[in-house]
């Protein structure tokens, strides 16, 4: 299933975002796009620890990943965060058979129009920040050479957080992730904004953030405020 073909762009794709003008939200989403790609999943979301140790919606490659984590979050439970409490992968899950595991959670996706789920921890050694996961709408299976793949990419975004070099130390690390989080918020709002002005769908309307961002060479949040503000990307 993994799509091997991908794997060497992928990986320079990202090692290229680990300069010194890191932007954390447009990596995390590089990270969901690039795992879905190489899995040929329908969606993927990724969750964040807050400076509680709480999980809160990060990054999606699509609206239908990120409706599906706010949902996990909402009813605490799900893959993401089984993954997350274990610091162990969940692979293979036929969500048709998972609704003794995540009652409410296996019957919301399978309405979506999912069959299965995969979802892989954010950690070094024994430090875990996150949860990266995977959706697909057929019954996919992970052999475990694609397991180790899967868990490689997440385990990447997990060492391009902590190289920041202003992230030497835990407590710098969770101011980091705090100001990640309340960026994303931000975005969020200019999203929203941007494609009711632009009548479009959310998702075009980050992808136009997304292109101004990097064709000014800023950041997201940055360009969200603008947004915010009045003065739309072009």
């Amino acid at each position: 299933m993994i799509s091997t073909d991908q794997l060497a762009d992928v990986f320079v794709d990202v090692a290229d975002t680990l300069v010194d003008d890191f932007d954390i939200v447009d990596f995390l989403h590089r990270l969901t796009d690039h795992a879905a790609a190489v899995s040929g999943a329908e969606a993927v979301g990724l969750l964040l620890a807050d400076s509680r140790g709480q999980l809160r919606f990060m990054a999606a490659s699509n609206e239908t990943g990120k409706v599906l984590e706010l949902f996990q979050l909402q009813n605490d439970e799900g893959p993401c965060m089984d993954c997350f409490a274990t610091q162990q992968p969940v692979v293979n899950t036929d969500l048709a058979t998972a609704g003794d595991r995540w009652p409410r959670f296996a019957p919301a996706a399978r309405s979506a129009g999912f069959q299965s789920v995969h979802a892989f921890p954010m950690r070094l050694r024994d430090q875990t920040i996150g949860a990266l996961n995977i959706f697909g709408k057929s019954d996919s299976f992970f052999q475990d050479d694609e397991v180790r793949i899967v868990q490689a990419l997440a385990d990447i975004a997990t060492i391009g957080l902590l190289q920041e070099r202003a992230l030497a130390h835990a407590e710098a690390l969770t101011e980091q992730l705090e100001g990640a989080l309340n960026s994303r918020i931000i975005i969020e709002q200019a999203k929203g904004a941007l494609a009711q002005l632009e009548r479009t769908t959310p998702t075009d309307a980050f992808d136009m953030m997304r292109k101004r961002a990097r064709a000014d060479r800023r950041r997201l949040v940055d360009v969200a405020h603008e947004v915010i503000s009045g003065v739309q990307p072009s």
